[in-house]
């Protein structure tokens, strides 16, 4: 928010002495001015114009130049965390799993040949190894005709 406002009076003071610098009149203005050339600095006198325009371009470059110093310190600092328990929460991590080796996962036993136990509850034997794949007879590929 802060950064936004400077930003804000910066481009505001940027146009500004701009347009004082060109509504200044030039030094060598002021030589026509002596032999009679127009009226010169009539709203405010004859030296009036060149003060006022020049102690406002003065005020507002120095405005410009706080500003500008102001922007870069919040340029180069970072604002302060916020600790609300949303952040707190969106930074902490889950555990990381373990690296080391692992243990397989544990294979429950299947019931052959739909052979079960009293009530229906499976056999709690050893689990049998997998039957072999019988090989095709040779030949063929093991189809009937």
């Amino acid at each position: 928010m802060l950064h936004v406002l400077l930003l804000g009076v910066q481009y505001l003071c940027a146009f500004l002495i701009v347009s004082l610098v060109l509504l200044q009149r030039g030094k060598g203005a002021d030589a026509g001015a002596g032999f009679g050339a127009g009226a010169s600095g009539t709203v405010f006198g004859a030296r009036g114009a060149s003060t006022a325009l020049s102690r406002a371009t003065a005020i507002l470059a120095g405005l410009f130049m706080i500003t500008s110093l102001s922007l870069a310190y919040l340029g180069t600092h970072k604002p302060a965390s916020s600790s609300t328990i949303l952040d707190q929460l969106s930074q902490q991590q889950a555990p990381a799993a373990p690296v080391g080796p692992t243990a397989p996962p544990a294979v429950s036993p299947t019931p052959q040949d739909g052979a079960q136990g009293s009530g229906g509850a499976m056999s709690q034997a050893a689990p049998a190894a997998t039957p072999a794949i019988p090989a095709a007879p040779p030949g063929g590929n093991g189809l009937s005709r």
